[in-house]
Parts: C-alpha cells; sequence; structure tokens
C-alpha cells in the first residue's frame, strides 16, 4: 500500500502553488485557481478501489484462517445464488453483508465476542496501513484543499457499502479518514476566514472589498465538487465563511462613519449580484442572499434619509418639532409656540422650496458623489426621490392640518420637479 501510494503521488501531475482565494489585491490572476485538480481526488479514489476489497478480502480470510465462529463476508459484486436463481437483479446485494452458505444475507449478532476478538487481532495484524491512506490524503489536501469535498464524498459513498461487522477494521478506516479528511477542509475554512478579517487591518476601506466576488467564485468550484454527496460539510462551510465576511465588513464600515452606510450598500450588492445564480438552487446560500438583501435596504434607508436631511434640514425639522409638540398640546395652539409661528412657517419654506430646482439637483451630484459603483445610482436615486416625496407629502399634511390654508408647493408640482431629474 506504502509504494502504491508512493507511486500514486509521484505519477500524478497536479499544480505545485496553491491557491490563495479570500487575500490579497483585486488581480484577476490571484483570484484563486482555475487549474483541473481532478487527478488528486481520482488517485484517491483508485486508492480505495483496490485496497478496501482487498482489505475486506484479507479480513474474510484471517477469520477463516483463525477459526474464528463468524459468518461469511462476501465482498463487493460477488454474486448471491438464491438471488439469482430466483432471477432477481438488485442493486442493493451488491454489498458486504454477511451471508449464510446458501447465500442468503443474514444479519449479524453485534453482540458476539467472536466478533469483538476478530476486530481486534485484525486492527493489531493491519495497523499501520491507514497512515498509507493519510498520506495520500495530506498530499491531496496541500495541492488542492477543496478536492476535500470530492474525497469526502468518495469516502461517503464506500462507508454507505459496508455493513460487514467482520470487516471492522475496515469501517474504522474509512471513518478515520472521513474524520481526517473534515478536519483538513475544516483548516482550510478557517484558513480563508483568517484571510477575510485580515481585511480589517486596511481602514477606511472604500469601494467593493476583494474577498465579496472571490467568495462567488469558490462557492461555485466547491458546488462542481459536491457531486451529488452530503450537503453538511460544505453547507457548514458556506455558514462560517459568510458569518465571517459579513461581521468583517460591518467592522470595516464602521470604521469611518461618514461612508459606513456607502461601504455597506456596495458591498451587500456586490454579494447578491455574484451570487444570485447560485442562491437560486443553493439553500444555505439563498438564506444568506436574503441577509445580505435586508442589510443592504437597511443601508439604503439610513443613507438616503441622511442626505435629504442634509438638504432640506430646515424644513424637516421645522416639522418635527410640529410633530412632538402634537402629542403635549392641541393642535390649534401650535402656531402661537415659539419658532413654529406662520412667520417661521413662510421662512422655512422660503430658504427650503425656493430654488427647488438646484436643491435637488444639489442632492443628486451628491448622492452621485458618494458612490464608487455607477450601476447602483440609478435604483439609489429613485429610492431617493420616492423617499423624499413621501417626507413631503406628510410635510404638506402637516401643514394643512395645523395652519390651515397656508400657501405651499402642491405635492403633485414636487412630484413633476423631482421626475425631471
Amino acid at each position: 500500500a506504502r509504494e502504491f501510494a508512493n507511486e500514486l503521488r509521484a505519477s500524478t501531475k497536479a499544480p505545485k502553488n496553491p491557491a490563495v482565494w479570500l487575500e490579497g489585491s483585486n488581480n484577476a490572476g490571484q483570484n484563486g485557481s482555475s487549474a483541473d485538480t481532478s487527478t488528486v481526488s481520482d488517485a484517491y479514489s483508485k486508492m480505495l478501489t483496490i485496497f478496501i476489497p482487498l482489505l475486506v478480502d484479507e479480513s474474510s480470510f484471517f477469520a477463516h484462517f483463525m477459526c474464528f465462529e463468524v459468518p461469511a463476508l462476501v465482498p463487493a459484486g460477488a454474486p448471491n445464488v438464491n438471488k439469482r436463481r430466483s432471477g432477481a437483479n438488485d442493486p442493493d446485494d451488491d454489498d458486504l453483508s454477511l451471508m449464510d452458505p446458501d447465500g442468503n444475507d443474514i444479519k449479524p449478532d453485534n453482540t458476539s465476542v467472536e466478533l469483538g476478538t476478530l476486530n481486534d487481532a485484525l486492527q493489531e495484524l493491519l495497523d499501520g496501513i491507514q497512515e498509507d491512506f493519510y498520506a495520500v490524503v495530506d498530499w491531496a489536501y496541500k495541492i488542492d484543499p477543496l478536492r476535500c469535498i470530492s474525497m469526502h464524498g468518495i469516502t461517503e459513498r464506500y462507508l454507505s457499502g459496508q455493513k460487514a461487522d467482520a470487516a471492522g477494521f475496515v469501517r474504522k478506516l474509512l471513518d478515520d479518514l472521513e474524520s481526517r479528511i473534515s478536519v483538513q477542509f475544516s483548516r482550510f475554512i478557517d484558513e480563508a476566514c483568517h484571510q477575510i478579517e485580515r481585511n480589517e487591518r486596511n481602514v477606511r476601506q472604500t469601494g467593493i472589498l476583494a474577498y465579496i466576488p472571490r467568495f462567488a467564485v469558490l462557492a461555485s468550484r466547491m458546488e462542481q465538487y459536491i457531486q451529488g454527496q452530503s450537503r453538511d460539510l460544505i453547507d457548514k462551510a458556506y455558514t462560517k465563511l459568510v458569518s465571517t465576511m459579513f461581521t468583517t465588513l460591518e467592522k470595516i464600515a464602521q470604521s469611518d462613519p461618514k461612508t459606513a452606510d456607502i461601504v455597506l450598500i456596495e458591498n451587500y450588492a456586490a454579494f447578491q449580484n455574484s451570487l444570485y445564480d447560485l442562491a437560486n438552487v443553493v439553500p444555505t446560500l439563498a438564506k444568506f442572499y436574503h441577509q445580505a438583501s435586508e442589510s443592504y435596504e437597511q443601508a439604503c434607508t439610513r443613507h438616503i434619509s441622511s442626505l435629504i436631511y442634509l438638504q432640506f434640514e430646515r424644513l424637516f425639522q421645522f416639522s418635527r418639532k410640529v410633530d412632538e409638540l402634537t402629542y403635549t398640546i392641541a393642535a390649534e395652539e401650535i402656531p402661537f409656540q415659539l419658532g413654529l409661528s406662520k412667520t417661521d412657517l413662510r421662512r422655512v419654506l422660503k430658504s427650503s422650496l425656493s430654488g427647488i430646482d438646484k436643491s435637488i439637483g444639489a442632492m443628486y451630484r451628491r448622492l452621485q458623489k458618494t458612490l464608487t459603483s455607477d450601476e447602483l445610482f440609478p435604483s439609489l436615486w429613485d429610492k431617493c426621490k420616492k423617499e423624499f416625496l413621501d417626507k413631503y407629502e406628510s410635510f404638506v399634511q402637516m401643514v394643512t392640518r395645523i395652519y390651515g390654508n397656508e400657501p405651499i408647493m402642491p405635492v403633485a408640482e414636487m412630484r413633476d420637479t423631482l421626475a425631471s431629474f
């Protein structure tokens, strides 16, 4: 087994430089590796294909040679005499089940002392061979950590076929291999998370963070390798990676409150755009897609509100003061309060709404200037216009309710003005 494992590794051509998936600059050449590493998992599969049946045969031979009172092992592919006679062709019989002398499947006695003694003896006899399998796993991991996904699936399929207690050593070997592959893959995910977290050191980052689009490439590659196997391994990896991505993004954004919402808007939008197709078919990614969507909308709302209040601060401050007083005094008394008289209202309207075209134009340019992504501007500007019109409509209703027929620019006219931008 050792010579075969060494020969496999020596004869398998694979890239020597491991990919750095989620760290570094935005250069396309550093964005993971596109090299085909299928030969790596093929080598592991070949190792199992050749040696697992041999180990099962060795277990069976040893059991009979040492006169252990255990049922016979039937290697994978061996015929079931009775079922052949009946003409049945059940693929479920192509396993390592225990069989009686007539070729019928029988249920092994799990409490058999003989089986326990046999497996202990096999463990001593074959101990050490597992290191040769481990060496292939470790070698494959160094070349392409993502091949752990393929190897995990291969091992999973072999484990599902191990039903014989007399081959307990083989099951334990496969269990250990599956655990080792999972540990190696977890190491890769942990390192990827560290690569993401290292972005925190670069304070005041703007634009789309490098790991956002790179994760989409990584996820696409991971989905290629899963090959219909159990999703538990890969879904746990997604959960850990994306949780780290979002946490790091929030920390980076908060490092500069002035640009915090812009950083969040652009990166959550990029996450959604890059993962749209995968999120439609992968439930775990769909969950994070919706989380990113909610965070995006919240950041948009905050940023747009700040722009509106910055440009029309006096108008909406006046409205807020009136709203606060409505909880404590009668509506008809508000125009007689300091700073809230009809004269004060007219001053606010004049300063805020005269030259409204220039004010809206200034808000338009300010939003455009804050974004580094031109693609997001049209949708954000539409949100901004809608939000402003809603606030202005509420303001007009307040004026009508509190100040009667005081002249003010109609909502319809404001809507037409906004439509020209």
